[in-house]
């Protein structure tokens, strides 16, 4: 199967100290892949040079077949590159349906023009509600973001990332400071997404991990550890020893 995304020993030094060391990763096409690793493993810093924020020292990275290394990170977004991030950064004075429509806006080309009415273009309007129908916010789109529980703000920034089409979408740890009686409810949204969008979701959460994910990559200290499947991860002794082990003491 071909991969949509797929680093080729990406690496990362920042003078003598090394954060990612030949970082050879495949994202299949639909893919439902989960990154995980110990605090400071170099997650985040594979996840911002995937995205564009931050340039590999050496290494290639190519977003279904292209090399993207050097695109800006706008430019990865246009070519279907898709992100959520750690902490939200939603407009908490704006409508649900706003926010959506801010983003469907930008890939339209019109956000400039609509800005704080986006969802007066009708076209906008339509598909930024389809969106919130699809992940069960469809009740709340007249709501501020201020006035949601956590967990649907999160929802949010999901639609806003689906609004922008990727192929594949970045999920930075979605269930971050979400109660765990809403957890349930970030999960069955990830079980709603699209099918032919690959999802890498980045989380400390595992019973997150272990109920989305089919593949599971470990990152320690800048390197991949190893992969497998929820079952391998689980019964792998290094990955017990060094992350899953030290969670449950």
């Amino acid at each position: 199967m071909s991969a949509v995304l797929e680093t080729r020993d990406l690496c990362k030094s920042f003078g003598a100290l090394t954060v990612a060391e030949n970082i050879s990763f495949r994202l299949q096409a639909g893919a439902r892949h989960a990154l995980i690793g110990p605090n400071g493993a170099g997650k985040t810093t594979f996840v911002n040079m995937l995205t564009g924020l931050l340039a590999p020292s050496s290494g290639e990275l190519l977003l279904g077949g292209e090399d993207i290394s050097r695109l800006t990170p706008a430019a990865r977004v246009k070519r279907g590159l898709g992100r959520t991030f750690q902490i939200n950064a939603l407009f908490r004075d704006m409508s649900v349906l706003d926010n959506v429509a801010l983003g469907v806006a930008e890939r339209h080309g019109v956000a400039a023009r609509l800005w704080r009415s986006a969802n007066s273009h009708r076209e906008v309007r339509e598909e930024s509600f389809g969106l919130l129908e699809t992940l069960g916010l469809s009740q709340d789109a007249g709501k501020r973001i201020v006035d949601l529980p956590y967990g649907k703000q999160r929802l949010v920034e999901i639609a806003i990332a689906l609004g922008l089409k990727p192929r594949v979408l970045l999920l930075d740890e979605p269930a971050a400071g979400v109660p765990s009686l809403e957890s349930g409810m970030i999960l069955q949204v990830l079980d709603r997404l699209p099918g032919e969008i690959a999802v890498l979701i980045i989380e400390h959460d595992m019973d997150v991990v272990f109920r989305f994910a089919q593949c599971i990559t470990v990152l320690v200290e800048g390197k991949v550890l190893c992969e497998g499947t929820p079952a391998e991860i689980a019964g792998d002794e290094r990955v017990q020893r060094v992350y899953l082990g030290e969670r449950h003491e």
